[in-house]
């Protein structure tokens, strides 16, 4: 696989200890996609958990929306080196999801309706780590950026926090996903610079 371009090396001394190796930070919201956008209108949209004996919970839009709401604010970091600051987000945590479910798995796939897959380490998105998010800067998710709902994980690299996610699915063992069988850091951590599998 091909290097990154580095992009804009910008004056990073100001964000000290929030801006991980190799990134520069911008203050756009850059629309990276492996593929065309999906269009999912909320009376069509739902968000399924099924765990590793196939049983399955399923919430509707309205069902999603009257569950507890956060809104955190969070630091976020691509793959591709761009890094904004105190993105605002409103959603519902992960947590909530999985507490209606019984699991003895040790990870996730998170599924989109485009057919993309992320995996990740349950204990990754459990423990007030990741959000289902419905809102973005007081806005509708716009679809470019993963809407009506994506995920997102913001201690790990962004391609983690997958877009018009349909739902987790819980396995015992580790399933690499989109990016990751395309050579992809399995895990991601922005601050060692798990870009690539080798890295």
């Amino acid at each position: 696989m091909g290097s990154l371009s580095p992009g804009f090396q910008g004056r990073t001394h100001a964000f000290e200890g929030r801006l991980p190796p190799g990134q520069y930070p911008t203050e756009s919201f850059p629309v990276l996609s492996a593929g065309p956008t999906p269009q999912i209108p909320t009376d069509r949209w739902s968000f399924t958990v099924t765990t590793e004996l196939g049983e399955t919970r399923t919430w509707s839009w309205e069902q999603m929306m009257a569950l507890p709401q956060e809104e955190p604010t969070a630091d976020i970091h691509c793959v591709t080196r761009w890094s904004k600051f105190d993105t605002r987000w409103r959603g519902v945590s992960l947590d909530v999801f999985l507490d209606e479910v019984e699991t003895a798995a040790d990870f996730v796939v998170a599924e989109s309706f485009d057919g993309y897959t992320a995996n990740l380490p349950l204990e990754d998105v459990t423990g007030g780590k990741a959000w289902l998010a419905h809102t973005y800067d007081g806005w509708e998710l716009a679809p470019d950026h993963g809407g009506p709902a994506r995920l997102v994980i913001p201690h790990l690299y962004f391609w983690k926090s997958a877009k018009w996610v349909k739902g987790l699915i819980l396995t015992p063992e580790n399933e690499p996903g989109f990016w990751e069988s395309a050579g992809y850091h399995d895990y991601g951590d922005p601050w060692r610079e798990q870009r690539y599998w080798s890295d």
